[in-house]
């Protein structure tokens, strides 16, 4: 029988679970591989079963109003507790702040994505010292003197590069490119998924690095050199690099960052048909994907080769409109990595690509 033996957590969410604020709890109850998700906090769904919530289908990962609430639920206590929010601030409220020490001083190792580093903070890194836990502050970058500059070396690496990118941030490209990554593989085309924030990086991506905390002049140079090692430890035949923020948003650079460093083959561009306004900037209507595809395409040596869907609020005859129109209208494949079958992202890359089935091993009779 198969044990999973990946730490225990607990993933912090209150009032922002299935919100786009709460995009890392969403993420990790979707796909964990460094740590098994045993419970969400958030006291607006306390009870509920968090794939329902999330997503309309069970995954008997249950939601609590409170910490003390989730941890009399096990035996033993979780070994982990995760801040599960993205807020714009990037900083720990006073709330949260005592929801984290209650945390430390149960036991518990904390793991954040936070912008302000939790290690840093004296009385929280004093009581984790003081009973032996741990503090992962996912954003907090090396030195620069160990900090890599852009050298060109990416146009060694012998795999497809494909970086799925956005519209605006918390848009779904990671999501995307998770699900991308696993049916690639289950076709026996081997990819690699390089990770780019927080979340990604949580989830258990092997390769990566957080571009928003990594100064500019390495941002480049870093994420080269994530996808170098990515191919020299793996030989890859696809390599897939998470996007961050949007290249069009003028509160963001990474998408730049990405585009440079990675030097993509191919685009995947992701896109939510129903959003207004991009996240967090109510003044700045969302842009129209031919405008952001000509965007990517005059920036860099490059070209998109499908749109993906983000269906919030959508219906599912809304998503299907969507679908066609944006097909019609951009003159390529669309689809939606979570409301349709798998089969139609897979055709999506493979249209562009078609010498990537052929390449893929066969299997034993």
């Amino acid at each position: 029988m198969f044990v999973n033996k990946a730490p225990t957590a607990i993933v912090y969410c209150e009032g922002n679970f299935a919100q786009i604020d709460g995009k890392t709890a969403n993420g990790l109850i979707r796909h964990s591989q460094a740590y098994r998700i045993v419970s969400v906090i958030d006291s607006k769904y306390d009870g509920q079963d968090s794939g329902l919530v999330l997503d309309d289908v069970t995954n008997h990962i249950p939601i609590f109003k409170d910490l003390e609430t989730a941890v009399a639920r096990d035996t033993d206590t979780p070994d982990t507790l995760i801040y599960g929010m993205a807020p714009s601030t990037g900083k720990l409220s006073q709330a949260d702040r005592g929801v984290v020490l209650d945390a430390v001083a149960r036991g518990m190792n904390i793991v954040s994505g936070l912008h302000e580093y939790l290690s840093d903070d004296a009385e929280i890194s004093d009581l984790a010292v003081k009973l032996g836990v741990t503090i992962r502050d996912i954003r907090k970058p090396k030195l620069s003197k160990d900090m890599r500059l852009f050298d060109g070396s990416v146009a060694g690496v012998n795999a497809l590069r494909i970086a799925v990118l956005g519209t605006d941030c918390a848009i779904g490209k990671r999501t995307t490119a998770t699900v991308l990554a696993r049916i690639l593989n289950a076709e026996g085309i081997k990819t690699v998924l390089v990770g780019t924030g927080q979340t990604g990086l949580m989830q258990g991506a092997k390769f990566g690095v957080a571009m928003d905390a990594v100064p500019p002049q390495f941002c480049c140079g870093e994420l080269e050199g994530a996808i170098v090692a990515a191919f020299d430890a793996e030989r890859p035949d696809v390599i897939l690099i998470e996007g961050q923020g949007a290249l069009s948003h003028p509160a963001f650079c990474t998408s730049a960052f990405i585009l440079r460093g990675s030097q993509p083959d191919a685009v995947i561009l992701q896109h939510a048909p129903k959003r207004v306004h991009r996240c967090d900037f109510p003044n700045m209507p969302m842009p129209d994907p031919a405008d952001e595809i000509a965007l990517i395409e005059a920036f860099a040596k490059t070209k998109v080769i499908g749109l993906t869907i983000n269906h919030e609020g959508m219906s599912d005859l809304e998503i299907g409109v969507a679908i066609a129109t944006q097909s019609h209208k951009l003159g390529m494949p669309v689809t939606d990595a979570l409301s349709r079958p798998e089969a139609h992202l897979l055709a999506l890359v493979l249209s562009a690509y078609p010498g990537l089935i052929e390449q893929a091993p066969v299997a034993a009779i």
